[in-house]
């Protein structure tokens, strides 16, 4: 029995038809979907004991607190941070990345220092270090690809330089599916006296994430693509950086002492959780953090690398087929567990159209990767991303109805 098979009654969404048809979820890139166990525990919250957190003396408030603040110590374990005090609680990655860009961008670069970034890098991994540039007179700078749709690590180390003061980098992309290798870039960054933010939202939920050997300086990841609900994410930082980096915002709760004239700031991690926080959310994080592990982090790789590997056989047997990104090796290793691609003349927005009547769930545009695909010379693409909840079987169906849709447009031409 593979691992699907095996937790898939956990997920109830996935028992059910669209447009008559089994639903197959081939969009977990964009979103996870939810296991029971993590909608139990957001229920739970809501009906037992729904209360303020670290502002109450009473039972309610002492119990989320409790639960809230476990929930911080089981991110903080699975990413191996050193410190709870390391994980900051966002509403998303995109929050954690302009909270990294105000607090420490803002106050840290100057005129002639010099950001280097990707041309695979999400759109909330570009325009927040658009704006510091701006306000700051900070360079951006672009490392491109190899001709196998990878980053082109050799240009990497060309544009290294003194002048590079932070390197903010995509562990794993979310169109091509490359893995970028972080530890290598983390040493060669800090060699040239650069700080590193990993975005490793689609790498999170899919490998085991050990910090503190990729000696990054700050990671973030979005808690909807790890099997958690909306509005909450987090913010890894390394503790010593945090410290000196000023409040992003201000309010209730990161405060120590607030006087008419100025105010003090509470201790990390709270001193950048500034407001009521998204309680339910950061509890059904935990939840979904303790779903993930005892399921196993290398036994979801390892499945979804099979998974990848199956994927790409079958789409390789569709005609006119143009794929993005690198080729899975025999295993399914070197790439993450989707695939976006072209067929023909076929618009990206029609074959997930169609495919939406057959009840496959792909997606279709951009993908928040406007440059990426200027530079590979596409206006979109689809993509269909798996996760440890599909089965061959789904893809089996998605390939039939790709197929399908691909002869009914050719037909029409």
């Amino acid at each position: 029995m593979t691992l699907a098979e095996q937790i898939r009654d956990d997920f109830p969404i996935l028992h059910q038809e669209i447009n008559g048809k089994p639903l197959i979820y081939l969009d977990s890139a964009a979103t996870s979907q939810k296991p029971r166990f993590v909608l139990d525990t957001l229920r739970d919250y809501y009906e037992r004991y729904n209360a303020n957190v670290h502002r109450g003396a009473h039972t309610l408030s002492t119990k989320a607190t409790d639960a809230y603040e476990a929930a911080r110590d089981k991110v903080a374990a699975f990413i191996n941070a050193k410190s709870r005090n390391e994980i900051v609680y966002t509403r998303n990655a995109s929050e954690a990345i302009n909270l990294v860009a105000y607090s420490w961008g803002m106050n840290n670069l100057k005129p002639g220092d010099e950001i280097i970034l990707s041309v695979m890098e999400h759109h909330s991994n570009l325009v927040p270090w658009q704006f510091v540039a701006q306000k700051t007179g900070a360079t951006l700078k672009y490392v491109g690809l190899t001709s196998e749709q990878t980053l082109d690590i050799q240009e990497f180390k060309n544009l290294l330089s003194t002048n590079t003061k932070l390197v903010a980098i995509v562990h794993v992309s979310n169109t091509l599916g490359c893995t970028n290798p972080v530890t290598e870039i983390c040493q060669l960054a800090h060699q040239s006296g650069a700080k590193v933010l990993i975005d490793a939202c689609q790498s999170v939920p899919h490998m085991p994430i050990n910090v503190q050997e990729i000696d990054c300086d700050w990671l973030v990841a979005s808690g909807h693509k790890m099997c958690a609900p909306t509005g909450i994410g987090f913010l890894y930082g390394k503790e010593e950086i945090l410290t000196e980096m000023p409040p992003f915002l201000g309010g209730g709760e990161m405060i120590a002492d607030v006087y008419l004239e100025h105010s003090t700031y509470a201790e990390l991690p709270h001193k950048f959780e500034a407001g009521t926080p998204a309680i339910g959310e950061a509890i059904a994080l935990g939840a979904a953090v303790d779903y993930l592990t005892k399921i196993g982090m290398d036994r979801i790789h390892a499945y979804e690398a099979e998974l990848t590997s199956y994927l790409f056989q079958q789409l390789a047997k569709i005609p006119d087929i143009h794929l993005y990104g690198p080729l899975p090796d025999a295993k399914g290793e070197g790439r993450a567990a989707l695939a976006s691609f072209n067929v023909g003349k076929i618009h990206a927005s029609d074959l997930s159209a169609l495919l939406d009547q057959e009840g496959v769930a792909i997606r279709s545009g951009h993908h928040c990767t406007q440059p990426l695909h200027r530079y590979i010379q596409a206006s979109g693409s689809a993509r269909a991303s798996l996760s440890f909840y599909n089965t061959h079987r789904e893809i089996d169906m998605f390939i039939h109805a790709l197929k399908d849709t691909v002869d009914f447009f050719t037909s029409m031409m």
